[in-house]
């Protein structure tokens, strides 16, 4: 059993997971924009994480852009029959680096055709909606629209499962009418704990939530708390914040990022701690905290 198998699995659309899989995001440039520093350092990154038992990536085609998505086909494709995709689309990218609304049907299904050329797919097996009515995090506003072509693009045999990103507790509601929705990516961490009663709602629900930024973000987590845990464990801070993601929900599936092999290493190696209740819940201070 590899380290990865200890994180347990739980089901993405039609797929059992393993709950520790790997986010592409960091093998874009600075501020996720252009080519990686080192080429051949980020094709080694992919095919480590896929040896090491990950059957999961979660990517875009906004990442670079086209730049992460080029790149998991060049170190992966052809593909491992287990190894699940999951892309996003409703973003595009400005030459000044920014991050705009793309919500229009000509860009959403450009987006998906985009996707799938520089993935070298016929069909995406998850695609997340990224809804962007706030600048920093979730805000309301319907997404009828959006869902509605996906809901179409589905239904022509591009896309297999959809998933939403950013969202509020009533987008997703109004999402589920719309859609068979299988998982939920918002931003979730140790200190950032918005979304604490939502996780519980849709696990009841059989619902993935994949929290993005697991381990901070471009702001990394910086808490005494988990330094002191950490350091009694004989682990890293990072390796003990994933580790209480696991053991937060069953239904909560990781995606840390990174462009180095020996950080990969470090985040996959979170599957194999175990948290005793007392440290959880000394570790559960560190939202109370931050709140």
């Amino acid at each position: 059993m590899s380290t990865v198998d200890q994180s347990g699995t739980f089901t993405l659309g039609d797929r059992r997971v393993k709950r520790l899989g790997y986010g592409a995001m960091q093998l874009a440039g600075p501020g996720v924009f252009g080519p990686p520093k080192d080429h051949d350092a980020a094709l080694a990154v992919l095919r480590e994480a896929v040896e090491s038992g990950v059957d999961h990536i979660d990517t875009s085609d906004f990442y670079g852009p086209h730049v992460t998505n080029q790149l998991i086909r060049e170190a992966l494709h052809p593909y491992r029959d287990d190894l699940l995709i999951v892309t996003k689309v409703g973003a595009r990218r400005g030459e000044d680096k920014s991050w705009a609304p793309a919500f229009s049907r000509e860009e959403l299904t450009s987006a998906i055709h985009d996707n799938l050329r520089n993935l070298g797919l016929d069909v995406i097996d998850v695609v997340n909606l990224r809804l962007m009515f706030g600048v920093h995090g979730p805000a309301e506003g319907s997404l009828e629209a959006p869902l509605t072509v996906l809901a179409d693009l589905q239904r022509q045999g591009l896309i297999r499962h959809i998933g939403l990103s950013n969202a509020t507790a009533t987008q997703i509601a109004e999402g589920r009418g719309i859609a068979k929705i299988v998982c939920v990516q918002n931003q979730y961490n140790l200190a950032h704990r918005d979304d604490d009663a939502l996780i519980g709602d849709l696990a009841r629900d059989g619902i993935a939530y994949v929290p993005f930024f697991p381990l901070g973000g471009f702001s990394p987590l910086q808490s005494s708390t988990l330094s002191d845990v950490a350091t009694r464990l004989d682990a890293t801070p990072m390796q003990v914040a994933l580790a209480w993601l696991l053991h937060r929900s069953p239904n909560i599936l990781l995606i840390p990022g990174t462009s180095s092999v020996g950080h990969l290493r470090e985040n996959l190696a979170a599957a194999d701690l175990v948290l005793a209740e007392d440290v959880v819940k000394e570790l559960d201070q560190v939202g109370s905290a931050a709140a």
